[in-house]
């Protein structure tokens, strides 16, 4: 679940940053940096970038927030912000390289999932930022704004300019690529339980 839903900022303190109160500005800058900053990681991959997007943010935050009406809360405002910044950057991104979204998931990273830091031992827990990190970069997004924040897939089509059937189809093929790296972690998960079973009685 998305963190921006657990974040509560008292309206008097969104007034006062209204009106340029720059203890306001501090406040509500330390209340959602590191959300902000995680979905720009996400998105970026490269903690440089996902520094600059999170003060690209919150420079348009500090410079819109006298037109935030309240109809939706702050944390969805801001998580709304963020993530154009974030897909800004990726379509630029592409654009530089000649390519669209729509070439998006023939960029795939090959390999065995231990080469890319999903750990082979079952008693390690899958390292889930390592098996998204396979995706491309657009269908990581799609997965991250589905089913970690929360957005519907006519949001998601919004927000990068295509249909909601672009997203869906995004969604569904990642959770294909992702399926074998899921499955295996439960098989050895499973194996692990067993093999601490008979030890586990016998104390």
């Amino acid at each position: 679940m998305s963190k921006f839903a657990d974040i509560r900022i008292d309206p008097g303190i969104v007034r006062r940053a209204a009106r340029g109160d720059v203890r306001a500005h501090e406040i509500i800058y330390r209340a959602f940096s590191a959300p902000v900053y995680s979905i720009c990681l996400r998105f970026t991959r490269v903690p440089a970038n996902a520094e600059d997007l999170l003060q690209e943010t919150f420079v348009e935050i500090i410079r819109n927030i006298a037109a935030f009406r309240g109809e939706a809360p702050l944390g969805s405002w801001i998580r709304r912000i963020a993530v154009s910044k974030a897909l800004m950057f990726l379509r630029s991104a592409w654009h530089s390289r000649g390519q669209s979204l729509d070439d998006d998931f023939e960029e795939v990273t090959p390999g065995r999932p231990e080469s890319h830091g999903i750990s082979g031992h079952p008693e390690h827990a899958i390292d889930l930022d390592a098996a998204l990190a396979n995706l491309p970069s657009v269908s990581r997004a799609v997965v991250w704004l589905h089913d970690v924040e929360g957005f519907t897939h006519k949001e998601i089509a919004g927000l990068m300019g295509k249909t909601e059937s672009f997203s869906k189809s995004q969604l569904s093929r990642a959770y294909q690529r992702l399926r074998p790296f899921l499955e295996a972690h439960a098989a050895e998960k499973s194996a692990s339980t067993a093999m601490e079973g008979p030890a586990l009685g016998s104390c």
